[in-house]
């Protein structure tokens, strides 16, 4: 077992102790409710944005790490809140601050963590625990400020229970916002809800597409109907956990595909993709932050991106042979590192056995993982990271007008070849 101290500059509150189940332990200082909590632990490397992160419903069932050293120090605002309450399991920083200043500030972040009830930890060297986490995977964790027993804490976080043997998106599902697009509405879509962040509501909003929120589990029928005259199109958000915990909205997915134009993201992208016959794997450490590179492989343009996942899809031959014809004559999906085809600028195309063609069109250029895909014989697209970002940068927010492009011609093709740098001044 490997014991770090550390420490809160000032603290007077209580102390706490976050142990891994890989044996280390970290001491240091209560810094939201007290008590105790068991959890994932991931990092995210975002260095503004932490109340976003702190609502975020995909971060229900984990401990984050956030990898900025000083946090809290704007404060909290209701308006940049992604869902009603917090629904992440516990917070790990260096230093809390106890006198946020910003004129947009309602509240400091201590003082919301502990009214939400949520377990946290400061004074915690974050650089040694990330690259623990790095090094490790994401694994069971807790953060106790009544046990204070090492050895004690870590056999109880080896006895916890894993993230993938409990329905997360069962517990946070429903609780996303209306938001009404200003004008006339382009289109009426339905959403189902498996821990949307306000953000992508408000996202589709901007592209005039009025939303009608279903819980994760609404038979297809059902999700048509529940817009007067019949859904335009339909939307799988993102949302927390394992996606084989979901496998009722991957049979929805399956039967609403080809009926009308489908999005999805983040979840999303996997129900889809599983929905199509793709393995759904579990990476070591997942993609947490704002300052992920990844390549439209249509344009060529590299966005930086907001992202926020442990599961992705694998692009391999469980999806279907490749196309050759239309992957430059390769008929090797290359699904060790897929800056194969970002380096060439091919969108290299496979053959599923129920849904037709499906391309590949965005590439993460960090470790070469699947972040997009396209079907091409269904009007259909969906994609890992976040384009609503909240927090981080814009550059995916032409996805929305991709959507809201398919909805207004299901039979296109090219509604993702949007080069979002057009017009911008540099």
């Amino acid at each position: 077992m490997n014991l770090l101290v550390g420490e809160a500059r000032g603290s007077a509150a209580p102390r706490a102790l976050l142990a891994l189940e890989d044996g280390t332990v970290f001491a240091g200082y209560a810094a939201g409710a007290e008590g105790e909590t068991f959890g994932e632990i991931v990092f995210n490397t975002s260095m503004t944005g932490y109340q976003e992160i702190v609502t975020d419903p995909s971060y229900a069932g984990q401990i984050v790490v956030l990898t900025y050293p000083q946090i809290g120090n704007y404060g909290v605002a209701a308006a940049v809140a992604q869902a009603g309450q917090a629904h992440l399991r516990g917070l790990v920083v260096r230093d809390l601050c106890r006198t946020p200043s910003n004129w947009t500030s309602e509240g400091g972040l201590r003082e919301m963590l502990a009214a939400a009830g949520i377990v946290s930890i400061e004074g915690v060297d974050t650089r040694a625990l990330t690259l623990d986490i790095r090094d490790n995977g994401a694994m069971r964790a807790a953060i106790s400020t009544t046990d204070l027993d090492p050895e004690h804490l870590v056999a109880r976080v080896s006895a916890s229970e894993p993230i993938s043997a409990h329905n997360y998106v069962a517990d946070v599902s429903g609780g996303v916002a209306a938001v009404a697009p200003e004008g006339k509405a382009v289109a009426h879509v339905v959403a189902y809800d498996c821990g949307e962040k306000t953000g992508i509501a408000q996202g589709l909003a901007r592209e005039g597409i009025d939303v009608t929120a279903v819980a994760w589990d609404t038979p297809a029928d059902e999700a048509l109907t529940a817009v007067p005259g019949g859904a335009d199109g339909v939307f799988f958000s993102n949302g927390p956990g394992d996606p084989e915990q979901v496998a009722t909205t991957a049979e929805a997915a399956r039967a609403l595909l080809g009926r009308v134009p489908v999005f999805g993201i983040c979840l999303g992208n996997q129900i889809l993709s599983r929905a199509a016959g793709a393995t759904i794997e579990k990476l070591p450490f997942g993609h947490h932050g704002g300052n992920e590179p990844v390549m439209n492989l249509l344009t060529g343009r590299v966005e930086i991106t907001a992202q926020n996942h442990n599961y992705g899809l694998r692009w391999d031959d469980a999806l279907g042979p490749l196309v050759s014809e239309l992957s430059a004559g390769e008929t090797d999906h290359h699904a060790d590192d897929l800056r194969f085809w970002s380096g060439r600028h091919i969108a290299p195309v496979a053959m599923t056995r129920e849904l037709g063609r499906v391309r590949l069109t965005h590439v993460n250029l960090n470790d070469g993982t699947p972040e997009g895909i396209q079907f091409l014989d269904v009007p259909a697209f969906s994609v890992q990271y976040h384009p609503e970002a909240c927090p981080g940068p814009h550059d995916s927010s032409y996805l929305f007008r991709a959507f809201a492009r398919l909805l207004a011609d299901p039979k296109s093709t090219d509604y993702l070849a949007i080069d979002f740098a057009e017009g911008r001044r540099f």
